[in-house]
């Protein structure tokens, strides 16, 4: 079997061959490592090889997961292995070869899952944006077309997945950085529910906006590993509710008939919505409706706040400022200009700016309007939210991050995804939708807190109906 053979299974079929003896772990993990050496160069997703590492692992006693043997890649951002670089995407962390103390919760139910790691992927400094162009490891490639961004922040993780490095990859999400990167590189990308998976040691970010997850080819893979990284660690603030059954299970399941509402363009005044959207949601209306889905148009009436988007910039500019304060401690001096990179030092500005009263008015407007946001799910009878996950396909790598015009345009594309970190409900990216130049843009569908189970029928049922797997990008192992 070829490392392309490998290259081309979700991690469900690797895993199998592992169980049935036709592989072994070491060998899963020699492939993936040739596949990341032969085509990492042309898309510069994994910034931290941990390959001798990988190896000794995969030859050795693994945890009987469901996973066993698969080779993964964790995102640099949050989720940390003792003794392996974490740099976050900073230069200041780079600057002094920062090693990361211990393994935080999510590593060590990944490694309870059997995977292996073998790396760690690129993303943009703390997060904060959404296309993965850090200056202390250079852009993030797009496989479908290397001038165009993979979307962040974990654009890293997204462009191995869709180039066949390895079939899935740690992923995290506080304004949209699940999703958007699987919309730009054609994956599935959950952002489960707030508190379903534990942010051990630390017990929030961003006022429980973030969450952590992955990215995958296949819905099975993504609900797969939902059952392995989900659940309550002592000391976890909050809890999401106990499925009914593991969610690996809904794959398959009959969803019912839920109704769907669209929203089919941008919110914020003065933004025009891409034709391309438009169109990728008309078509997933028309899909859903033939599976005999009650679709209409209709969105909660508190997505059109324009006061949102100032309250959650106090949320992420607030965290920012304390992120790197907690660094400069960590390092042991202040971070000097050149140490951040400029749109976080003007977050930096913004939240030293804020007084303890301004954060916490800020967090209570946003609980409120959480409430508005989540009444259409409870009250009005819809089951889904149907949604461009973008408000524009994959841009060119440089236009959201340049000096000048980078804010604005991150806020003019960030339209459908950030609302749904703070409400805490799960959302889904699917890739139903590619450009005639051959570029994803993918699809969002958001349910109700808790709801992963509907989310995950109805995504399944999609990749029955127009299966998205077999695509392969310009760049590829």
């Amino acid at each position: 079997m070829s490392d392309h053979d490998l290259g081309t299974m979700d991690a469900i079929e690797q895993a199998a061959l592992v169980r049935d003896g036709q592989v072994s772990p070491a060998e899963l993990v020699d492939a993936a490592i040739a596949r990341i050496e032969k085509v990492n160069s042309e898309v510069n997703a994994v910034i931290h090889e941990r390959f001798e590492l990988a190896r000794q692992e995969a030859a050795g006693r693994l945890p009987d997961g469901p996973f066993r043997g698969v080779p993964f890649l964790l995102k640099d951002l949050t989720v940390m292995m003792a003794g392996d670089p974490y740099h976050a995407g900073s230069r200041f962390l780079k600057g002094v070869d920062y090693r990361a103390p211990v393994d935080t919760g999510l590593a060590r139910r990944f490694r309870a899952a059997g995977v292996v790691v073998v790396g760690r992927t690129n993303t943009p400094e703390f997060g904060t944006t959404v296309t993965t162009e850090p200056l202390a490891y250079g852009p993030c490639r797009n496989p479908w077309n290397p001038g165009h961004s993979t979307g962040g922040s974990s654009g890293g993780s997204a462009a191995a997945v869709a180039a066949h490095m390895v079939p899935m990859a740690h992923a995290n999400d506080g304004g949209g950085s699940i999703r958007v990167p699987a919309s730009e590189c054609g994956l599935v990308g959950l952002k489960p529910s707030r508190g379903r998976v534990t942010h051990d040691p630390e017990g929030e970010g961003w006022m429980g906006a973030t969450i952590d997850g992955v990215v995958s080819r296949t819905v099975r893979d993504t609900a797969a590993m939902l059952d392995c990284i989900a659940g309550y660690e002592p000391g976890d603030p909050y809890t999401a509710p106990a499925p009914a059954r593991p969610f690996a299970e809904e794959v398959g399941a009959d969803p019912g008939r839920p109704k769907v509402g669209v929203l089919d363009h941008p919110l914020q005044p003065g933004v025009a919505g891409h034709p391309e959207c438009t169109a990728a949601v008309a078509a997933a209306a028309r899909l859903l409706e033939s599976l005999g889905h009650h679709v209409e148009e209709g969105h909660p009436a508190a997505l059109e706040d324009p006061d949102f988007l100032s309250h959650f910039i106090t949320i992420v500019a607030s965290a920012t400022a304390a992120e790197v304060a907690m660094w400069e401690r960590e390092v042991g001096r202040p971070a000097e200009p050149d140490d951040i990179e400029g749109d976080n030092l003007a977050f930096r500005a913004i939240g030293d700016s804020f007084s303890a009263p301004a954060y916490v008015d800020a967090v209570s407007w946003l609980h409120r309007w959480s409430r508005r946001a989540q009444s259409w799910w409870a009250a009005d009878g819809y089951d889904l939210l149907l949604t461009p996950t973008l408000a524009v396909p994959p841009p060119e790598i440089g236009y959201l991050s340049d000096p000048e015009l980078g804010g604005q345009r991150v806020t003019e594309v960030l339209q459908y995804t950030a609302q749904f970190n703070i409400t805490g409900q799960p959302a889904i990216s699917l890739p139903l939708h590619w450009t005639a130049d051959g570029l994803p843009v993918g699809v969002q569908l958001v349910a109700a807190y808790g709801r992963e189970d509907l989310l995950l029928r109805v995504a399944a049922q999609l990749e029955q109906a127009q299966p998205w797997a077999s695509r392969t990008p310009a760049v590829h192992a």
